[in-house]
């Protein structure tokens, strides 16, 4: 079933594909979008339940692996360079397996390759932080200056927090809520060897989330690929720092290309 999935678009040439993460939209991928359109078709999607894209009834990851597939096809986007963040880089990791010979090339940023079983202690606790201030009666908006703060490092521009905290307070309750939980049930780790494509990971140097010892393992079960950390940033690098961010991206397509 193919839903209405917005976006934003800029620039002409090979596809470079921006999949945010939670508490994101394709509007938090503007400066990669400026930046990148000079030598790419550079698009950046609302995945569902966020920004003005339709949200689905039980999300799951095998549903976004097969609307970021439909997405594709719709806007004939052949062999794209896709970019995920977070979340976004699950999506990634889903798609791949799923669909193979289909990406030119990936980015996983500050993601994982599973998120472990629903009845473990830390992701138990994960989503407990995460939830239950909204279980008590916050908003989404109240929350999110503190949510960012939790995610930020030291290196973070004043407008970067500014972008993801707008970004962050637009999500719909009910959306967070279902991404959240999502997360519980993604497990991609045998796929790790099976990718065959140039693979950039990076993180930033401060992300809890994603932390670099974690993601530098994960590079290493993948053939080939480079791994890379941003000094003083956290799990938002792209926004926190666009231009270190855009540095190491724009080294890792220069080499691929």
């Amino acid at each position: 079933m193919v839903i209405d999935l917005s976006y934003l678009e800029q620039g002409h040439g090979p596809a470079l594909v921006f999949l945010h993460g939670i508490g994101g939209n394709a509007a938090s991928w503007r400066y990669q979008l400026a930046e990148f359109s000079h030598a790419y078709r550079a698009i950046a999607w609302d995945m569902p339940g966020h920004g003005d894209s339709a949200m689905v009834s039980e999300p799951s990851f095998p549903k976004y692996a097969q609307y970021l597939h439909e997405f594709l096809a719709e806007h004939k986007i052949e062999q794209p360079i896709l970019v995920g963040h977070s979340i976004g880089g699950m999506i990634v990791q889903e798609f791949m397996a799923t669909y193979p010979g289909l990406t030119r090339a990936a980015v996983l940023y500050a993601t994982s390759p599973a998120f472990g079983p629903k009845g473990g202690a830390w992701q138990q606790q994960f989503i407990r932080e995460r939830l239950g201030p909204l279980d008590e009666g916050k908003t989404i908006a109240e929350l999110a200056p503190h949510i960012v703060k939790s995610l930020i490092g030291s290196g973070a521009t004043a407008a970067g927090i500014a972008l993801a905290t707008q970004s962050m307070a637009a999500v719909p309750e009910h959306t967070y809520r279902a991404t959240m939980l999502c997360l519980l049930d993604f497990d991609r780790r045998e796929a790790l060897s099976q990718i065959n494509i140039p693979c950039l990971l990076v993180t930033g140097e401060a992300d809890t989330n994603a932390p670099p010892a974690m993601m530098e393992k994960m590079a290493a079960k993948i053939p080939g690929a480079q791994f890379r950390r941003l000094p003083g940033l956290g799990h938002l690098a792209h926004l926190e720092d666009p231009t270190a961010f855009n540095a190491v991206l724009w080294a890792f397509l220069n080499e691929s290309s």
